[in-house]
């Protein structure tokens, strides 16, 4: 089996398997109550979590976040999703496809379309690619390959440091990225996958001219805690434990982000987002979308409809927070006063 594919079928393996959390650091949004309105003056059935992005309508402000592809099974969990997606009317990312622009014969485990035709959906490439010979060709293809509305440029380089075969060279790739965002016919998202983005690195970027900001913020899949299962040796062992708990938590890449950006750039809140309440936390904070993953993926291994229940608990769990703080709408629950921090 290539390198590359084995590495995406050790991922799938290790999320389902393995504890891979953050040891000790939290997303912070524990940190954080949504204030409570005894009197909501709202019917609970008229709550509208409807927004827009893309030109695109979701019927809730929910991202499942990029996962996988490339292997046979990461094609059915694919397709679970997308169904999923589809029916609840929300967004998905597909995960890194560099294996299928490598080995075209993996492409089919990312395409989608045919089972949510109407989904907003982001291809997907590493970032770093782009200093390893990739273009925005290879991006145009990405995109076209999954037939996707947005392409997302993932940033991860604590994980490609982590493994002995990395990409180590980061140097002088934001200009490559401003050039990706400019030139492509597609809005362009950066997103961290899981150690958050600072407010100094959404300023680049908002300066790049990216569409949109995903902070996958720290404090749930610790992706140096999924490294250390497939470290080779007791060194690189050693050296992914010593990061188990780095990274920007997930409520605080996204105030700092929001500071940096604020009306002008959607930014996607994701990273340790686990619940309903967690989800309305972060759009109170100023998110566009709330972007999750492993609840999702743990449901796709059982097939669209356990995906289907999975998201319909969370929309509902959503809907009665924004009820009891007495927010009928997302702009409503953006304005001050729903949320606050504990005392």
């Amino acid at each position: 089996m290539d390198e590359h594919i084995a590495r995406k079928a050790d991922h799938i393996r290790i999320n389902l398997e393995k504890d891979v959390q953050f040891p000790h650091l939290t997303t912070g949004l524990e940190r954080y109550r949504l204030v409570h309105q005894a009197l909501p003056e709202l019917n609970l059935t008229e709550v509208d979590l409807s927004t827009k992005l893309f030109g695109k309508t979701l019927q809730a402000p929910l991202l499942i976040s990029s996962m996988t592809g490339g292997t046979p099974e990461a094609g059915r969990i694919n397709r679970a999703l997308a169904q999923a997606a589809q029916q609840a009317g929300i967004a998905m990312g597909l995960g890194s496809q560099r294996v299928a622009l490598e080995h075209p014969e993996q492409a089919s485990t990312f395409y989608v379309r045919d089972v949510a035709p109407d989904i907003l959906l982001f291809a997907n490439l590493g970032a770093v690619q782009l200093n390893y010979g990739y273009t925005v060709e290879h991006c145009r293809k990405a995109v076209e390959m999954a037939e996707a509305d947005a392409l997302i440029l993932h940033l991860n380089p604590l994980q490609e440091a982590l493994q002995p075969d990395g990409n180590w060279n980061w140097s002088g790739l934001l200009r490559k990225i401003e050039q990706v965002a400019r030139v492509l016919e597609v809005p362009v998202v950066v997103k961290e996958v899981g150690w958050g983005i600072s407010g100094k690195v959404a300023r680049q970027l908002l300066d790049a001219g990216v569409a949109a900001i995903d902070v996958a913020g720290a404090g749930g899949t610790s992706w140096s805690e999924v490294e250390y299962h497939r470290a080779p040796d007791e060194r690189w062992r050693r050296l992914a434990r010593a990061f188990a708990d780095w990274g920007i938590p997930t409520a605080e890449s996204l105030r700092e982000v929001k500071a940096v950006v604020g009306p002008w750039l959607p930014v996607i809140a994701s990273g340790g987002i686990r619940t309903g309440v967690d989800a309305v936390k972060a759009l109170a904070l100023g998110a566009h979308l709330v972007g999750m993953a492993a609840p999702f993926l743990k449901a796709a291994v059982r097939g669209p409809e356990a995906v289907e229940e999975e998201i319909r608990f969370i929309v509902e769990e959503m809907r009665i927070a924004m009820f009891a703080t007495g927010a009928g709408t997302l702009a409503e629950l953006r304005e001050s006063g729903h949320i606050e921090p504990r005392p």
